[in-house]
């Protein structure tokens, strides 16, 4: 396969042509908030179009002859916005685990861009959704292992969704996992919902895993999960994602 052929270093300046690509995008970000310490703890890069049009905008143009050089890309963008809009925190980057053939050679684009535009490779943290189709669950362990020997924090994405679920943990075990929202959606309402939630959370508290729940859109559904222990939170009710900007978080909305 073409794209799996080229396991060749590609530089930052390559990854962000978008000539080379095909076409072209940029990112929002969304933050993900600690309601106890109420501050930012990491903000996530989500692509968009160069317009701010969503997600399925851009992934129209990705098939499997580009999809390795798209992740790149992807990498580098999200580095590169963050380091301009002079982000603190930390900086949540999904990767495609299908598009990465060999983690040694596709961390070196990541290591140069988090050089080049001084950002600290210690505050990114590489999210792997559950909702894509995993082809080789030992590739992927093989991803994560490496991700965090270079200091990166790692985290499945989606968790309770997709394809995988407790079996992926079985395999390996990320610095973070996030609840996904449709567990999460109201939440206050629904037993079962609690039930599974607080198994989740116990599971990943065994294993020194921390949980983020995400889809937050009210508060009802925010002090629910708070009383299960979680502490960082993503969604609607406190951020929606903010096109090549940072959203502003009144800490009014964190009790």
């Amino acid at each position: 396969m073409k794209e799996q052929a080229d396991f060749r270093k590609i530089g930052c300046g390559e990854c962000l042509n978008s000539g080379l690509l095909g076409f072209d995008f940029s990112m929002a970000f969304q933050p993900i908030v600690n309601t106890t310490s109420q501050t930012v703890y990491a903000q996530e890069a989500l692509v968009r179009g160069l317009e701010g049009q969503g997600a399925s905008h851009v992934f129209e143009n990705v098939n499997q002859d580009n999809r390795y050089r798209f992740d790149q890309a992807c990498r580098v963008k999200a580095i590169k916005l963050a380091a301009e809009l002079n982000i603190q925190s930390k900086l949540s980057i999904n990767f495609m685990p299908n598009a990465v053939y060999k983690p040694e050679l596709c961390i070196r684009t990541t290591l140069e861009a988090a050089e080049i535009y001084n950002f600290p490779i210690e505050q990114i943290i590489f999210e792997v959704t559950e909702g894509e189709q995993i082809n080789d669950h030992a590739h992927l362990q093989d991803i994560i292992q490496s991700y965090q020997q270079q200091g990166f924090i790692t985290a499945i994405d989606d968790f309770g969704a997709g394809y995988a679920g407790l079996n992926l943990l079985a395999d390996m075990q990320t610095d973070l996992v996030k609840l996904d929202m449709a567990l999460v959606r109201n939440i206050h309402n629904d037993k079962v919902r609690q039930t599974i939630s607080r198994g989740i959370i116990a599971v990943c508290d065994d294993l020194g895993i921390t949980v983020i729940a995400e889809g937050i859109e009210s508060a009802d559904e925010l002090h629910v999960l708070q009383e299960m222990g979680i502490e960082l939170f993503q969604g609607f009710y406190f951020a929606k994602p903010s096109f090549e900007s940072l959203a502003t978080v009144s800490s009014d909305w964190w009790r």
